[in-house]
């Protein structure tokens, strides 16, 4: 039994986090820790827990009790923790910020994508979720660069739940802002660029485009839909390419190609991530779709857990979506 610490629990990801584990098989939430709400129920926070446990939040740190731990902090927020606590050697970390994904500044944190290096996860003490935007981008963009197929710029646009803004309230969050309304923000210098583009070129090192993504804030709750535009030849036809997304993701647990054009409502409230392509002439559009929550947050989270423990790493992750 895998026994598990969450630390920064009052947000969202974190209430995912206790969500999941508090059902997975194989782990137990020892505890959540937040400062700002010990002695107060889970509950008292994380509502849809009702029924699921009597757990209470602590301002503590039994790190000792614990197998791995979960940084549920603002970014920036990690590294100022691990500068001010010592988190003993045989505890693993598992950062929900973007603190340590860059490899100019991770030290031995590794990348989570497990799409992308599944046996670096699977020996890391130490490993870096990364962002929701940066996964769904990434897993559109990935079956390319593993086959030396970008060339240029690479043209984004992705739209994101409000849930991706945290659970502090904000001038765009609020819901009389937000509903029936749509906007964009961090055009072309959001913070999962770097990311995005440090994992193209690692599997496409002569890759020297930009990717100019636009975000935008979205009238929903949760998920994220993108679309991404890629400059090819125009003689090779749309099989060609779906077959080298039916390759890549071959193995991949939770990472699907569709024949079909896709949806959001298909992946929320799962792990999953769908993956379809359609080809204009020399243009070949993408479209990939992801809950924001789950497979670009919480659930990749556990799922990197359960691949650094010696998992199947579906294993307590095989969420359900609405039928409707």
């Amino acid at each position: 039994m895998i026994r598990v610490g969450i630390i920064g629990g009052a947000g969202y990801t974190a209430g995912e986090l206790c969500r999941i584990l508090l059902n997975h098989p194989q782990a137990e939430l020892v505890f959540v820790n937040s400062s700002s709400n010990a002695g107060n129920l889970l509950t008292d926070v994380h509502e849809g827990l009702y029924g699921e446990t009597d757990m209470r939040f602590t301002d503590q740190l039994p790190f000792d009790a614990v197998d791995v731990i979960f940084f549920c902090f603002g970014h920036g927020k990690s590294a100022e923790f691990l500068a001010a606590h010592e988190v003993p050697a045989h505890v693993r970390i598992i950062d929900l910020a973007q603190d340590f994904r860059l490899a100019a500044t991770a030290g031995d944190y590794v990348y989570g994508l497990p799409e992308l290096q599944r046996e670096r996860i699977a020996n890391a003490r130490h490993v870096a979720n990364p962002g929701c935007f940066a996964t769904c981008i990434q897993l559109a963009l990935l079956p390319l660069a593993k086959n030396g197929l970008l060339k240029g710029d690479v043209a984004v646009n992705a739209i994101t739940g409000s849930t991706g803004a945290g659970v502090k309230p904000g001038a765009t969050t609020h819901f009389s802002w937000r509903s029936g309304n749509m906007s964009i923000y961090k055009a072309f210098s959001h913070q999962h660029v770097p990311e995005i583009l440090q994992s193209l070129r690692t599997l496409q090192p002569d890759f020297s485009g930009a990717v100019d993504f636009i975000p935008y804030r979205g009238d929903f709750a949760r998920g994220i839909f993108a679309t991404a535009v890629v400059r090819v030849d125009e003689s090779s036809d749309v099989e060609y390419f779906a077959k080298l997304y039916k390759d890549y993701y071959e193995d991949a647990a939770f990472t699907h190609y569709v024949d079909k054009p896709i949806d959001m409502k298909q992946v929320v409230n799962t792990n999953k991530a769908l993956v379809h392509v359609d080809k204009f002439g020399g243009k070949l559009l993408v479209t990939s779709t992801i809950d924001n929550l789950l497979k670009g947050a919480s659930g990749q989270a556990v799922q990197n857990m359960n691949l650094m423990f010696g998992l199947d790493e579906t294993t307590g992750l095989r969420l359900k979506p609405s039928a409707f």
